[in-house]
This record gives structure tokens, C-alpha cells and sequence, in this order.
């Protein structure tokens, strides 16, 4: 009888514990600083013949309840060979390149740049533009374009295009 009860009391002992771990998992989940998001549209234009300017439009959304503030914004293609780099194009540049390129078309976001904040539980539609030293020809044939992001607390999102 003495065993049956132990159990009976480890097995309520076990749910308090898990109810309670999960109490506080979720009272405490916005003070987890994340980004979510997901890549809206690309596009391309040539600069020269061995490089092409490739403006991304994305949609982020800060669930948490700290702000996010950029620190760093990279892009990559994926699928072209030699893996290129990528210099990002600021905000005064970008609005040039739309000013004087009109082939690359209307200009549907803000730019979102380093020191950017993206306030908490809300959502915005950005863009981020670079220059990558590689023909439009191999930029169009990619696998995808990925936008990777740090806070300045060193907390790293990713956007991956889907296509």
C-alpha cells in the first residue's frame, strides 16, 4: 500500500512541476527577443556588367516586448557560383538608385538600415538592398536570397526568398 501512494504522490508531485514550468514559460516568453519574417519580393537590376544591384522588399514581425535594433544586415545568394558577397546599400544610396533607375521600379518600403528599431508586437514591410560584383544573369538564376540580421544584444534572425 506504502508504494502505491509514492506513486500516487510522485505523479502529482510530476504534474505540479510540469504546470508550473510551463507557467513560466509563458509569462516570460516576450522577454525573448526574436524577429520573424519572411521575404515579399525581389528584384534586380544590372549596374554594369558584372554587377547587379538586387533590392529585396520583406515583411518582419517583433513578438516580443523589446524593441529590435539592427546592428548588422547581410545578404547571400544561394545556387551562384563562387558564393559572391555582398556590399548592403544605404539608405541614401538606395534612394538614388530608385531616382535615377527607373527600370528597377516604385519604391514600396523605407529602407531599413543599421541602428533601425522595430518596435515591440508590431510588424513592418522594410527593404534592404546590395550590390553583388556577379552578372544579372547568374543573380536570376539563384536558389534564393537570404537576408540575415543581428541585434545588438547578438541575437541573429535569417529570411530566407522562397521560390
Amino acid at each position: 500500500m506504502k508504494i502505491k501512494q509514492i506513486w500516487i504522490f510522485f505523479g502529482i508531485g510530476l504534474v505540479l512541476v510540469v504546470i508550473a514550468a510551463s507557467m513560466t514559460w509563458e509569462t516570460s516568453k516576450g522577454s525573448h527577443l526574436e524577429l520573424d519574417g519572411r521575404i515579399l519580393h525581389v528584384r534586380t537590376i544590372a549596374a554594369s556588367p558584372k554587377a547587379t544591384i538586387v533590392v529585396v522588399d520583406f515583411r518582419a514581425v517583433n513578438p516580443s516586448d523589446i524593441s529590435w535594433q539592427v546592428k548588422d544586415i547581410q545578404m547571400k545568394l544561394e545556387g551562384v557560383p563562387g558564393e559572391p558577397t555582398s556590399q548592403v546599400i544605404s539608405r541614401y544610396d538606395m534612394n538614388t538608385i530608385f531616382e535615377y533607375m527607373k527600370l528597377i521600379g516604385p519604391k514600396f518600403n523605407d529602407v531599413l538600415g543599421i541602428g533601425d528599431y522595430i518596435r515591440p508586437h508590431t510588424t513592418v514591410d522594410r527593404m534592404v538592398g546590395a550590390r553583388f560584383e556577379v552578372p544579372e544573369s547568374q543573380v536570376e538564376d539563384r536558389t534564393a536570397v537570404r537576408i540575415i540580421m543581428e541585434e545588438m544584444g547578438r541575437t541573429v534572425t535569417e529570411m530566407v526568398e522562397k521560390r
